[in-house]
This record gives C-alpha cells, structure tokens and sequence, in this order.
C-alpha cells in the first residue's frame, strides 16, 4: 500500500518556517489571557489579529485563533461567525466620501480609492487568517460550515461573501496542480478519492483499483496550500465507440491482460464521474478547467483518441417531468422503475425537451455545466443507469455529451449568449415528435 504520510510533506517545510516565526512573534504579540473565555478570547484575537502590523507577531495571534476556534463547539463557532459577519464593515464617513468623489469626478484614480472604501476590513482579517499554520484549511472548513448554516441565519451572507472572494483569487487555475491518481497515489489520497466520489459511489478498495486499472484513468486538482486534498477529481474510461451504459463500465473486471489490451486500442475516452471535494469550496469553478486539461493529456498520451465525450446523470429530469406533468403538458411512464419498453421513444424524447429548453442559469445542473463548458448534447441513453439512484433521479436515463475541440468555443459562446443548445443531429430527431405530442396535449 502507498506511504500514507508522502502526500503531507511538501508543505512541512513551509510548516516549520511558519511554526518558527509564529514562536519568535508570540513575545510581541497581544495575546489575551487564557482566563478569559474561549468565544470572547477569540474575539479578542480577532481584533488584535487586524490591528497589529509585525509579520511575526501576526503569525503568532493567526495561530492561536485558529487554536482558539478549534477548540469552540459548534455553537460557539456559529457565534464567532456572526461576530465576523455584523462587524469589520467599511467605515462610512470613508466611503461616502470617496463615493462623492467618484460621483464628481468619475477617474480611475477616484474608482480604485472607492474600491478601496468599500472593502470590508473583515477580508484582511481573513488574509491574515490565512497567514496561520494551517490558515488555508481552516477558512475552507469555516465556509463549509458557514453555508451549512446560512439558510437559517441570513446574516452570515456578508462572510461568506467575502470567503468566495477571496477563494476565487487564492484558488485561480494559475494556482492549481494537474495531477494523474494511480494506485501508487498516496493511500491518504486514494481514500478520499473513496470519500468524496459523488456521482456513482466507489465501493472499497477493490472497486477503487478497478477505476484505476490500465483502461481507466482519473485526474485530480490540488492546491499547494493543501497538497494532499483534491478539489475535484475526474474518472475516465477509455473504450471504443461511445459508452451508453455505466454499469458496464464500473463492473468489476481482474483480467489485467484485458484491461492492458483495452487501454492500448482505445478511440474514445468516455468522462464518467466528476466530483467535487471540497464543501467550502462551492461556487469556486474547478470543472471546466479540469476536462479541457485533461483532454490535452490524453490527446498528448494516446495519440489515436478520436472522441472526448461524458455519460452523465440527468439529476433533474423526473421532478421536471411532474411538473410538466401536472401542467398537463406530459405523461409519466406507468407502473415500473425503469419505465417498459414502450415507453422508451416517449422518454427519450421529454428528456430532449427537458435538456433543449434550459436557458442559462435554468435547467439540469449537469446540462448547465457541459453545455456551459462547449460541449455538444450528442445522445440520450435509455437506461443508461440502472443503479437506484439514477432510476430516482433520471428514470435510468443517461446522456453524452461530446467534447469537440473545434466547436467548443463556438457552442460555449452561443450558450452563454442566448441559451442555444448544440446538439446533435439524433437529438433532434428526438424533438420533433415529443414537440408534437405537446402541441396535441
């Protein structure tokens, strides 16, 4: 099994330097009295962290309030988020008059001095937070649980705000590493890889060594600031012609003389699991980055690839159709998940409405990405997915959505232009008689 302590270490150094300078800092820092209790003192630390200026006193105060946060139940920590969000605002008399000024005299001069107004203090606190041991880690998991929290108290937006601010300038693409996962990944990796896995759930480590066999392939972005966490990950299988069914592909298979014959005569790479890690990290796009790079792999390493295409999940299609159904506008199939066979034509042709007729910002989630992304809405698969979930979700249907180099900037603006659905050919063919059940209805 891999050494399960590798993937930690390229940060150790940077660990140790900050761990060092935090030491050196504590004797100039202001440091409230661990008499005081935890929730205020981490207030205290806050306020202390913002306004000292020393790096070495402000690596001290970061680590003891990361310290102090740690050591908070989740209420506590609830409270302490609060206090993040109510207070550190812009001071008012600043940004009136700087907006006064702009409103008089609209220069750049005058823009970058109410930019500069209107930034809360409350995301230098949170730089500065970050500059703690550990910083980068502990804001992503105040996020997580700040977005757990956020419907039943409102007054957190302005923090979480701020946090995907911040994170969208920490965790540019410029930031990210590509890396390829293989069983000799770090076994820390690979067992988050069996955590995290959102879309078709990886069983064990036998099924894990399975998506990593010679015909398969799996890719994953890392931060430096959390070497050994992936932020999203992608399976690939390559085959040939293009996959309808993920069943097949996540069958279990030990012929390694097969898998090794398989992966060196493949003409298509089929993208069938992407997978977000990182809770506090919603909204932070990964994913569009992730296949475009990785297609420039594959292309680099098998030559004769001909086809980058997804088997996605339709996650919205039944609730849609309830309600196109209570509108009187479709039928639901009858008795029987999956729906029979005669009913096949029917489906196929509600979901090719379903997926068409999104516009931007609308629709399927996984549509809106890869449509968004330049893809091509090539094909709907009846049952494409049999496992209880996508029966749930989609009625077992499945879809590819084809990846064509030459077109994806053409589709990608069209999309985001004026919601225009490329597709191809069998889809509409899909559409004409489902527009015309509809129009009869």
């Amino acid at each position: 099994m891999p050494d399960t302590m590798s993937a930690l270490r390229p940060l150790a150094w940077i660990e140790r330097l900050w761990s060092s300078i935090a030491d050196r800092g504590r004797a100039f820092a202001d440091v409230p009295a661990t008499t005081i209790a935890p929730l205020e003192r981490a207030r205290h630390l806050a306020a202390a962290l913002l306004s000292g200026r020393g790096e070495a006193s402000g690596a001290a105060l970061a680590r003891e309030l990361l310290r102090v946060l740690a050591g908070l139940d989740a209420a506590g920590r609830l409270e302490f988020h609060r206090f993040l969000a109510g207070g550190f605002l812009p001071d008012p008399v600043a940004l009136t008059s700087a907006a006064t000024a702009y409103l008089a005299d609209p220069t750049p001069a005058r823009a970058t001095a109410l930019a500069e107004a209107a930034e809360p203090p409350r995301q230098e606190l949170l730089r500065r937070i970050n500059h703690g041991q550990g910083g980068t880690a502990a804001l992503v998991a105040l996020r997580q649980e700040v977005l757990g929290n956020l419907r039943g108290n409102p007054e957190l937006a302005p923090l979480d705000a701020d946090l995907r601010h911040l994170f969208s300038s920490w965790f540019n693409r410029g930031f990210l590493e590509l890396r390829r996962i293989d069983w000799n990944t770090p076994a820390a990796v690979l067992e988050k890889l069996i955590v995290y896995e959102a879309v078709h759930e990886i069983e064990g480590w036998n099924d894990l060594r399975r998506r990593l066999a010679p015909d398969r392939r799996c890719f994953a972005f890392f931060h430096p600031a959390l070497p050994g966490e992936p932020l999203i990950f992608v399976e690939v299988a390559l085959v040939q012609g293009l996959a309808d069914a993920v069943q097949p592909l996540l069958a279990p298979d030990t012929d390694n003389a097969a898998q090794m014959a398989r992966a060196g005569a493949p003409d298509t790479a089929i993208f069938y699991s992407i997978s977000n890690c990182q809770e506090g990290l919603r909204g932070i796009s990964f994913g569009n980055f992730l296949i475009k790079q990785v297609v420039e792999e594959l292309m680099a390493e098998l030559p004769q690839l001909r086809r980058f295409a997804t088997l996605s999940p339709v996650p919205g299609f039944r609730r849609w159709l309830a309600r196109e159904a209570e509108a009187g506008r479709a039928t639901l199939p009858g008795d029987g998940d999956p729906p029979a066979e005669e009913s096949r034509a029917e489906m196929l042709g509600h979901c090719a409405r379903y997926l068409t007729e999104a516009a931007p910002g609308r629709g399927d989630p996984v549509a809106r990405f890869h449509l968004g992304n330049g893809a091509r809405l090539e094909r709907i698969n009846w049952r494409g997915n049999l496992a209880p979930r996508g029966i749930a979700e989609s009625f077992g249907l499945m879809v590819n959505y084809l990846y064509d180099r030459d077109t994806i900037e053409a589709n990608h603006e069209a999309y985001a232009r004026v919601g225009s659905v490329a597709r191809s050919r069998a889809v509409e063919a899909l559409l004409a008689p489902a527009l015309g059940r509809r129009e009869r209805g």
